[in-house]
Formats: C-alpha cells, sequence, structure tokens
C-alpha cells in the first residue's frame, strides 16, 4: 500500500510541474505552435478546461482557476504521499494535510507573485517595451502588490521603484520561508498527536 501511495504521490507531483509549465507557456504567444507544446496541451488542457468551467476566477485579463486546479492537485499529492509515509490515516494525520494543502496555495500564491515582482524588475532594469501584452500583464499584477507592500513597510513615504520592487521581494520571501517552517512544525504536531 506504502508504494502504490508513494507512485501516486510521485505522478501527481509531476502532473502538478507540467501543468505549471503549460500555464507559463501560455503568456508566450510564438509557442503555441510547437510539437512539444501541443502535447503537453493535450495532457494538461482538459484538467484546466474542467476548473475553467466549473470557476470563473478571474481577475482581469488573468485565469485565476488553474490555482485551484493545482490546489487539488497538491491535496491529493499530499495526502497520497502522507499515506506513503505513514502507512495508515487519522484526524491529526487529515488536519495535517488540510493545512498542508492550504499552505500549498498560498505558498504558490507567494511564490507566484514573487516572480512576477522579480520580472517587473527585470523588465525595469532593462527598459522593456512595457506596451507589450505580456510586460502589461506582469505590470497589471506587480503594482497593486508594490503598493500594497510599500504601504505597510514605508506608510506614506515616497520611495524608489527598485527600492519598492525589492522591499517587497523581501516582504514575500521572509513571509514564504517562515509559513513554510511554521506549516512544517505544525503539520508534524497534528501527525504525532494522531487522534
Amino acid at each position: 500500500m506504502k508504494m502504490i501511495f508513494g507512485f501516486l504521490a510521485t505522478l501527481l507531483s509531476i502532473y502538478s510541474v507540467l501543468i505549471f509549465i503549460r500555464i507559463i507557456l501560455t503568456w508566450f504567444n510564438h509557442v503555441h505552435h510547437s510539437k512539444l507544446i501541443q502535447i503537453l496541451s493535450r495532457i494538461t488542457d482538459p484538467y484546466l478546461d474542467w476548473w475553467r468551467r466549473h470557476l470563473t476566477l478571474r481577475a482581469g485579463v488573468l485565469d485565476l482557476s488553474p490555482i485551484a486546479a493545482i490546489a487539488a492537485i497538491s491535496v491529493l499529492q499530499t495526502i497520497c504521499s502522507t499515506i506513503a509515509a505513514q502507512g495508515r490515516i487519522s484526524i491529526g494525520i487529515l488536519l495535517a494535510v488540510t493545512l498542508s494543502a492550504v499552505w500549498s496555495v498560498v505558498s504558490f500564491i507567494i511564490g507566484f507573485c514573487i516572480i512576477v515582482l522579480i520580472l517587473r524588475l527585470v523588465a525595469y532594469i532593462g527598459n522593456s517595451n512595457m506596451y507589450a501584452p505580456f510586460w502589461q500583464t506582469i505590470d497589471t499584477i506587480s503594482r497593486p502588490l508594490i503598493y500594497r507592500i510599500n504601504r505597510i513597510i514605508f506608510g506614506k513615504r515616497l520611495v524608489r521603484f527598485t527600492t519598492g520592487i525589492l522591499f517587497s521581494v523581501a516582504v514575500l520571501a521572509a513571509i514564504w520561508f517562515a509559513g513554510r517552517i511554521i506549516i512544517r512544525l505544525v503539520t508534524v504536531f497534528f501527525v504525532r498527536i494522531g487522534v
């Protein structure tokens, strides 16, 4: 039983990586005609399309339903890996899995925001054409993030744009690392209490 659930956890982990790659590749118009992309689309799009049909999570030009799709896979992957590691299931394990799943979604969003902010910084430093659709999407996501985080850190003081981005990335990275440690400790506690 442990081996079967370990194999399922590995498959789900690989599939979530494929979905993440597929999501990133949708940002680039010129790569859709590649044979490899077409194969990747056939593997991932039916699952992603199901979430798009049943959950309309749009924020402007962004479709956030893939986050729910990845979260569902993450929950299943966590359940399978926990059963593979523990060889059993209990209320404590279910609590740990639920907490891990919620953290997985939050962690993904934080990681995504960090990537977007780094891309925005690179575009700013490299003087990229900010009117291109890709950079407009990045700008649409990054501006509210930078604004909110900078308001928390600096209040009403004005700071340079690069300073704001760097502080935003640092804050999100600190939250991500601290959250990861806290969630790991709490889930270990839940698994140990078992119940």
